[in-house]
C-alpha cells in the first residue's frame, strides 16, 4: 500500500497497468489477465472467478433460497460512467438484497458489464463451455460498511450479483435508455446522468430468480479479493454491437473486457433447486460472495 496526495491509504494495485487480453501488444504496456498475479496476489489464489459451470457436476444445496430484492422496481437517477475498463452505473444505497443463504442484507454500489465485440462470445463465466454475449454484475456491500475497501477487509463484505445476456431477435426496449446513453461515454472518463432507470428494467423478472449455481469464487478484475453473485436477460444484437463503440484509455475499441476462466482447484459448485436441465433456457443468475459463492438463475 501507498499514500495518495490525500493522505488516503492506497492499495498499490491501483497504480498498477493491468489490462485485458485484448489490450495486450509486444511492447508489453500492460499487464493481461497471465500476469494480474504480479498485479495482486489475490490474483493467484485457489478461488478465483470466473469458471467453467460444468451442469453434471453439480450438487443441490437446500440451504439457497430465493433472494429477496428491495428498491429493484424503483426508478432512480445514476451516473454511467466510461471507467477505462468496463462501463459502471452507480446505484442508490436503498436498493437492497438478501436471502439465497446470504448472511446478511446487502446494500447496492454500482453495476459494471463485462462483454465481447460486436455481439460476440463476451461473458466471463461460461456453462458447459459455452460462453454468453455479456456479463453484468451488480456489486452490493454489507449494510453495516460505508465503502468497497472496507467491506472488502471482511470475508462475507461483498456480494456481487451476475447476469448473463444473449442474443434474441426482438429489441429489448427497456435496454433502449442504457443502450442510447453509450454514446455520451465513448472516452475514458466520461460520464453522463441516466435518468428514470431501475433494476427492474435491467434484470430479469424476480419470479425467475430462485434457480441458481454457487461456488466459492472472486472478484474478477485486480486486486480479484475472493467474494461474488450472477442471471441470464436478453438483448438484440445491435445494443450489443453499441458496447463496441466504446474506447481503452489507449483509444482502442473497449471490446472482449472478460478474465478467462479459471481452475475450480477442486471448488464444488451447488444448484438452488429444480431441474438442472434450465440451465440451459433463456434466463440465469449467479451469487459470489468473497470467500462464498457465485450463484446463476435460469428462467423459462
Amino acid at each position: 500500500r501507498q499514500k495518495s496526495g490525500s493522505g488516503h491509504v492506497v492499495p498499490v494495485w491501483l497504480h498498477y497497468n493491468w489490462c485485458y487480453q485484448s489490450q495486450v501488444t509486444c511492447n508489453h504496456t500492460c499487464s493481461g489477465p497471465d500476469e494480474w498475479g504480479a498485479v495482486a496476489q489475490d490474483c493467484s489464489g485457489r478461488a478465483q472467478s470466473p469458471v467453467n459451470i460444468v451442469t453434471r457436476r453439480l450438487l443441490p444445496d437446500e440451504r439457497l433460497t430465493p433472494f429477496h430484492f428491495t428498491g429493484y422496481q424503483e426508478t432512480f437517477h445514476g451516473r454511467l460512467a466510461n471507467n477505462g475498463h468496463s462501463v459502471q452505473l452507480d446505484l442508490p444505497q436503498s436498493i437492497r438484497v438478501k436471502g439465497g443463504n446470504l448472511v446478511a442484507q446487502y446494500k447496492a454500489l454500482q453495476l459494471h458489464l463485462h462483454w465481447g465485440k460486436d455481439g460476440g462470445p463476451g461473458s466471463e463465466h461460461t456453462i458447459d463451455g459455452e460462453q454468453f454475449p455479456m456479463e453484468m454484475h451488480i456489486v452490493h456491500i454489507k449494510e453495516e460498511y460505508a465503502s468497497l475497501s472496507q467491506a472488502l477487509k471482511d470475508s462475507a463484505g461483498v456480494a456481487v450479483l451476475g447476469f448473463f445476456f444473449q442474443v434474441s431477435k426482438s429489441a429489448n426496449k427497456k435496454f433502449d435508455p442504457f443502450i442510447n446513453a453509450l454514446k455520451h461515454i465513448t472516452r475514458p472518463t466520461n460520464s453522463t446522468l441516466l435518468t428514470a432507470v431501475s433494476l427492474e428494467m435491467l434484470t430479469p423478472p424476480q419470479k425467475n430468480m430462485t434457480k441458481y449455481f454457487r461456488y466459492d469464487g472472486s472478484l474478477t478484475t485486480p486486486n480479484c479479493t475472493e467474494a461474488v453473485v450472477c442471471c441470464k436477460k436478453n438483448c438484440d444484437c445491435a445494443a450489443l454491437a453499441a458496447f463496441s463503440q466504446l474506447q481503452f484509455p489507449s483509444g482502442e475499441a473497449m471490446v472482449k473486457t472478460s478474465r478467462p476462466v479459471q481452475p475450480l482447484n477442486g471448488r464444488q459448485v451447488y444448484y438452488s433447486g429444480g431441474h438442472v436441465a434450465l440451465v440451459s433456457s433463456a434466463a440465469l443468475i449467479m451469487s459470489v460472495l468473497l470467500s462464498s459463492a457465485l450463484s446463476l438463475h435460469t428462467a423459462a
